[in-house]
């Protein structure tokens, strides 16, 4: 045989999908820049994998847009936040990809998976070997149905109302998340009847994750330097909600924004109520030596 046959002969190698996905519906908190602000947007994820998510968006998205993201898993007691970029969108269908995931979040996507995967092994009753059909009931009273008869309508019946308890939490589901989209996106601020204005000293203390600017290298070796004054408005669930610079460099300020959106600070309470909080945040920019 010819090495040209051999090669025709030979099987197609067929390459696995590098990370699987296992379906999960949780709420997923999608924050994106628009116009310079970050927008909170509502979603709930259709399945999750180490490698992204596929998720229903209440809003709509463009392959390469960069998005962040936070979810709680279950069985795993603190949310996961990352960045992910959009890699394709239809009928608010989002697919999102990962960006750097640290160790200890693909730790937690891992043990989430493997309970997930071990969930869906249940003890079931043996089956009869194949071709063998269980025999009906002998002499079975008149008007009634062979138990050959029943199995398939209530086999029915168990399918319609699964697919009736699953289309009703989904609609109810999709509602909320539909009621929560006009607050979020109509470019309305909150109420200001729960809000205070709080000095930047106590808002640092209150930090609990924050974002170091990446200094453009264009402005580092044009020695465009200074501190970048922001007025923030940080919601009673620690996001930041709303960026605008008020003083420093103006070419520096996209970059500053862009660090300070992924801060998270403690909630800040008034009389053991969370309000939302108007501060301002200095981002410094130091000149290069």
């Amino acid at each position: 045989m010819s090495a040209g046959s051999a090669r025709a002969l030979a099987p197609a190698v067929i390459i696995p999908r590098r990370v699987s996905r296992h379906t999960t519906a949780i709420p997923v908190d999608v924050t994106v820049l628009r116009s310079g602000v970050p927008n909170n947007i509502p979603g709930r994820s259709l399945d999750l994998g180490e490698g992204g998510m596929l998720a229903v968006l209440a809003a709509e998205f463009r392959a390469g847009d960069s998005v962040g993201l936070e979810f709680r898993l279950p069985d795993v007691s603190a949310p996961l936040r990352a960045k992910a970029v959009v890699r394709h969108q239809a009928q608010l269908r989002c697919g999102l990809e990962f960006l750097a995931l640290s160790q200890e979040q693909q730790a937690c996507i891992r043990y989430w998976a493997r309970r997930k995967t071990l969930s869906q092994f249940e003890i079931r009753p043996p089956e009869p070997p194949s071709g063998e059909v269980p025999a009906p009931e002998a002499n079975p009273p008149k008007g009634f149905p062979t138990t050959l008869h029943r199995v398939p309508w209530i086999a029915l019946l168990i399918v319609v109302t699964v697919g009736a308890v699953g289309w009703w939490q989904w609609y109810r589901a999709w509602h909320e998340l539909e009621a929560r989209v006009p607050s979020r996106l109509s470019g309305k601020e909150p109420s200001s009847a729960a809000r205070a204005t709080v000095p930047t000293e106590v808002m640092q203390q209150l930090i609990i994750h924050k974002v170091e600017p990446i200094y453009p290298e264009a402005l580092r070796q044009t020695s465009v330097h200074g501190i970048v004054v922001l007025a923030a408005l940080i919601g009673r669930d620690g996001t930041v909600v709303q960026l605008h610079p008020i003083g420093g460099p103006d070419a520096l300020g996209p970059a500053a924004m862009e660090a300070v959106k992924w801060w998270r600070f403690h909630p800040y309470r008034i009389n053991g109520k969370a309000v939302d909080v108007e501060t301002t945040l200095a981002i410094d920019f130091p000149p290069t030596s």
